[in-house]
């Protein structure tokens, strides 16, 4: 657990930043840009891991130093169908309507690097929306919080107010799941 290399990030996400300093891992972030072109027909949890996977390899090739890089996409999952981020407003509304009343996957892919080194994994959260009206999702979309976001919601957010259970991580929902990495992290370095 205990963590005195500095850890480079491939992730811009300022979710992803805040999580990993919660936990005391010292780290800085790095990030280039890819493309997440990866058919949306492979099995989600392959998806998330390989499109983290590039984003891993093409820090560690710009970093170049042997130092330990993690990298992470985070997908929801309806009905077997990768929804992304919504394209703007109207495609977040319509993606929250699709949620709401029901059962969805949050799936986070991980790729921790170092040298020529790759370990891939994932963990899965099951996430329980509360039945929304028009009006709910109008309002939660307006405040511009599900914009960014795969699923069109941030749960660690106003988005808080549309869950009412999970089963499984929470901070895996939030984009990171950090137990997970924790132990990935220490069999990893060993």
């Amino acid at each position: 657990m205990e963590q005195t290399e500095k850890l480079i990030l491939a992730s811009a996400s300022p979710r992803r930043r805040e999580l990993l300093a919660q936990v005391g891992y010292p780290f800085e972030v790095l990030t280039v840009p890819v493309e997440e072109n990866l058919p949306r027909t492979l099995p989600p949890e392959e998806y998330a891991m390989r499109t983290a996977e590039k984003k891993a390899r093409a820090v560690m090739d710009r970093a170049g130093d042997g130092r330990t890089v993690l990298a992470a996409d985070t997908v929801v999952v309806h009905r077997g169908e990768i929804l992304g981020k919504p394209r703007d407003a109207e495609d977040a509304a319509r993606t929250l309507r699709r949620l709401a009343g029901g059962r969805h996957e949050v799936i986070t892919g991980c790729a921790l690097g170092r040298g020529t080194r790759i370990a891939l994994f994932f963990e899965r959260t099951y996430v329980w929306m509360r039945a929304l009206s028009d009006g709910e999702i109008a309002a939660y979309v307006k405040t511009g919080e599900p914009l960014d976001k795969a699923g069109s919601y941030g749960i660690q957010g106003r988005g808080a107010l549309l869950v009412e259970r999970i089963e499984g991580d929470y901070f895996n929902v939030v984009g990171l799941p950090l137990c997970r990495v924790g132990r990935e992290m220490d069999s990893f370095l060993r």
